[in-house]
């Protein structure tokens, strides 16, 4: 017998889902919002101390993929499931890599392994867009043709790599095995 909770209960659970996150940032010691709580809704530059502290930035696009992404691994693994369930899942995941990326071991090894030299981890209202941005990603991957959710990961993979020279794919490759040569080249040298 299959059972479905109203939308009022799966908006509370997702909202529920988000304060946690947000709450678990602040209590590792995460601004709000930027360096010394200075507002801002977009940072282009991502070697400017507002990058992953403004609301959104680049890396927001990486987030779109994220979401994309979780859409096909939630569909593969787990396809009997309901749509919000798997997206229940996708929300999940996003806010426990969001609150693990803001660890102090993660954003010493994001300085140390990319190009993220002066990364002092996310503010929590940056983490909470990223989750957002997944979101709307996997939401997009369900409205959209599969070969279209296809083309769009990896014309953002190839725009992030072009414009900021990183995207998710080389983002994960450097925190797993940096390799000089791509460090290199992502610094412009």
């Amino acid at each position: 017998m299959k059972t479905r909770l109203s939308l009022p209960t799966s908006a509370g659970i997702f909202a529920a889902i988000f304060v946690f996150a947000g709450a678990a940032e602040l209590a590792m010691g995460r601004h709000l919002w930027g360096i010394n709580n200075v507002p801002g809704i977009w940072s282009g530059d991502i070697w400017s101390s507002h990058n992953s502290q403004f609301l959104t930035d680049p890396y927001t696009f990486s987030h779109l993929t994220h979401g994309m992404l979780m859409f096909g691994a939630c569909w593969l693994i787990a396809g009997s499931l309901p749509v919000p369930l798997r997206a229940l899942i996708t929300l999940i995941v996003e806010a426990t890599w969001e609150v693990v990326e803001n660890t102090d071991l993660m954003i010493h090894r994001y300085r140390a392994a990319t190009i993220s030299l002066n990364y002092y981890g996310d503010s929590v209202l940056n983490s909470m867009c990223d989750i957002a941005a997944c979101m709307i990603g996997f939401s997009l991957a369900y409205l959209l043709p599969t070969r279209v959710t296809i083309v769009a990961v990896i014309l953002l993979e190839l725009m992030l790599a072009l414009w900021i020279r990183d995207s998710l794919l080389l983002n994960i490759l450097m925190l797993l095995h940096p390799i000089p040569a791509i460090r290199t080249w992502q610094l412009g040298k």
